[in-house]
């Protein structure tokens, strides 16, 4: 049973007033002001009582001195009344800044207090809500949920009586179709109308072996408290939060979008299709495949500098080359081309935006991928979904991934639209599930992709659809008759000892391996990651500190010859990336980073003058 918190607030702590607090500056203004009334009156006598002095001492005729003692007396008394209301007024100020202190060290306790109170009660929600997983977990069968009835609430009760059942959302975007098998009569009738060389046991690309290295060093069991150092930072961007490298994997950000291309044999066979709608099933499956690494991947990876690259040169295994760039620090944004000799051509630019809610961290990829094969002409475009990590307070931290994919053959106009189902303890259905429709032009459906997104991705052939209500939940819903799924995708097998090595595949294990011939600005050369990889994370950390201190001043730097140019009417100096630009999208006008080209002709000349000196 959950404990009912609320902060409580002593009698005698209450928070300061307003008018109160406004009323104390105007007295402290106003004594201020007496003094300096008094300062100027002490001045001006000041100068006037030594004016007369001096005259004192010029006189030359005794029978003038009974004057000037007595002006003198007089502006000797005037200056002692002044320094007399000077010294009060200075009694008064104090006695009142004195008073008005404790009074607001009365009211920053107060709040200190309060706020220490929030911390443990968010701790302690967290706490309760950790155990409530593992009792779900363990017991489920003791709520005694009935998941039909659940449903009903979203279809049928609408009133504020509910609002405690605000827990099941997640089941509120069910599927809107439903999928059956065909009969065997309908079977036999498609027999010999389907292709079988695009689904994945048939037409596999063979690829050159390659000795890569197979483990790097087990990861250091290093203990830190990592609620000191985010409870500091609820609602900031994830990128601007200082963190030490306890917290992230030896990877940075550009490595992990290239590990996008784990599955580039499902675009290799992709190309291969004659069918469009085959075709745009690949890719989907593709575009799920991505996330398969994730899983098991808490560590947060490297911040990119700007400037900084990464080159993976795969054309003898796999029959392609990518090269990355980060093209911007704030907000932080890559580019990234791929060209493969298997048919087809990759191209995005990712803006992460990231922010830490308290018990969980959002990580929303923006922006949009782009895929051309090179036979068909066939261009497909689609954006990624919604990365969370739950428990990041208390408990063990784990991934989700949620939203909508919409991919779209620019040609064809033929589209797949896909869903993420997040998760939910009170689901039916199995967790990390990965449905989608494939659909032409028309918006006629022809197939139904089914599976997880950590684990495998089916298509099966639609032969029949017809409209039907959904049960208990009331809906109308599509009923599709399907032939039996054809595998597309399936995840591989983690490598052995894989939990010790940051739950890497075996593609992740070889990004940060050194290779000859990188540009100076490539990932691989970075001194904190190259050092956590090795194990020695307190000289990461000093590293990691040097490096992003060098940004700052760099950063400030540019900012400085900015505002210099603009004061002197100058045109000011923007950063330019070395290997991307900016470009507009034909179809939509959106601007982007695309390749420029040069950066393989400048690996093969090793002309590398034109990098920045970043590390």
């Amino acid at each position: 049973q959950l404990t009912h918190l609320q902060p409580t607030t002593k009698p005698d702590a209450l928070p300061p007033d307003r008018s109160l607090t406004q009323g104390a500056l105007k007295t402290l203004a106003t004594k201020l002001d007496d003094l300096s009334t008094c300062n100027e009156l002490i001045g001006k006598h000041g100068a006037a009582l030594q004016r007369s002095l001096s005259e004192l001492e010029d006189l030359r005729s005794p029978g003038d001195g009974a004057d000037k003692l007595k002006t003198i007396n007089e502006r000797a008394t005037l200056f002692r009344i002044t320094s007399n209301a000077m010294i009060n007024a200075c009694r008064d100020f104090v006695d009142l800044a004195e008073a008005h202190t404790r009074r607001w060290q009365r009211a920053l306790q107060y709040e200190r207090d309060q706020r220490r109170h929030l911390e443990e009660t968010i701790e302690q929600l967290a706490k309760q809500h950790n155990s409530l997983e593992r009792a779900w977990r363990e017991t489920p069968t003791r709520l005694m949920i009935n998941p039909q009835k659940l449903t009903c609430i979203w279809d049928v009760d609408t009133s504020d009586d509910n609002e405690d059942v605000e827990f099941f959302d997640a089941m509120e975007d069910s599927t809107a179709f439903i999928t059956v098998p065909a009969s065997n009569h309908t079977q036999r009738g498609m027999t010999g109308t389907l292709p079988n060389n695009w689904c994945q046991e048939d037409n596999l690309i063979q690829s050159d072996s390659v000795s890569r290295r197979s483990h790097i060093p087990d990861k250091p069991n290093y203990s830190l408290n990592l609620w000191s150092i985010m409870k500091n930072c609820i609602g900031k961007e994830l990128s601007k939060i200082p963190m030490p490298v306890n917290f992230n994997e030896p990877l940075s950000m550009l490595q992990r979008l290239t590990e996008d291309l784990e599955y580039s044999d499902l675009l290799d066979r992709a190309a291969l299709c004659s069918s469009a709608l085959q075709q745009l099933s690949l890719v989907a499956a593709f575009s799920v495949s991505s996330y398969s690494t994730t899983v098991h991947r808490t560590g947060k990876p490297f911040n990119p500098l700007l400037g900084e690259t990464y080159e993976l040169d795969r054309l003898q295994e796999y029959g392609y080359r990518s090269i990355c760039e980060q093209v911007s620090h704030h907000p932080p944004a890559a580019a990234h081309h791929v060209t493969s000799q298997r048919g087809w051509t990759l191209w995005q630019e990712i803006t992460i935006d990231s922010k830490f809610r308290g018990k969980y961290i959002s990580i929303m990829p923006l922006g949009r991928i782009h895929l051309v094969f090179h036979s068909s002409g066939n261009h497909y475009v689609w954006s990624k979904v919604t990365s969370t990590v739950h428990n990041i307070i208390v408990g063990k931290l784990w991934i989700d991934q949620s939203g909508d994919i919409e991919i779209v053959n620019r040609r064809t106009k033929d589209t797949c639209h896909l869903k993420f189902s997040p998760y939910s303890y009170f689901s039916r259905d199995i967790p990390r599930k990965v449905t989608g429709v494939v659909a032409d032009s028309d918006g006629v459906a022809h197939y139904i992709l089914s599976g997880t997104w950590d684990g495998k991705m089916e298509s099966a052939k639609i032969v029949e659809s017809s409209r039907d209500c959904g049960g208990s939940e009331g809906k109308l819903k599509t009923v599709y008759q399907t032939l039996p799924p054809k595998l597309l995708w399936k995840k591989y097998p983690l490598p052995e000892n894989a939990e010790n090595m940051y739950f890497f595949s075996s593609l992740a294990l070889t990004l940060n391996e050194p290779e000859e011939g990188m540009a100076p600005t490539d990932s691989r050369l970075r001194p904190d990651q190259r050092l956590m990889e090795a194990g020695l994370w307190d000289e990461a950390n000093a590293q990691k500190q040097r490096l992003e201190e060098q940004q700052r001043l760099e950063r400030r730097r540019r900012e400085a010859q900015a505002n210099l140019a603009v004061e002197e009417s100058q045109e000011a100096e923007v950063y330019q990336p070395l290997w991307f630009e900016k470009r507009a999208d034909s179809e939509t006008g959106e601007s982007s980073y695309v390749y420029r080209g040069g950066y393989w002709e400048a690996k093969e000349k090793q002309d590398w003058a034109q990098c920045p000196t970043i590390f």
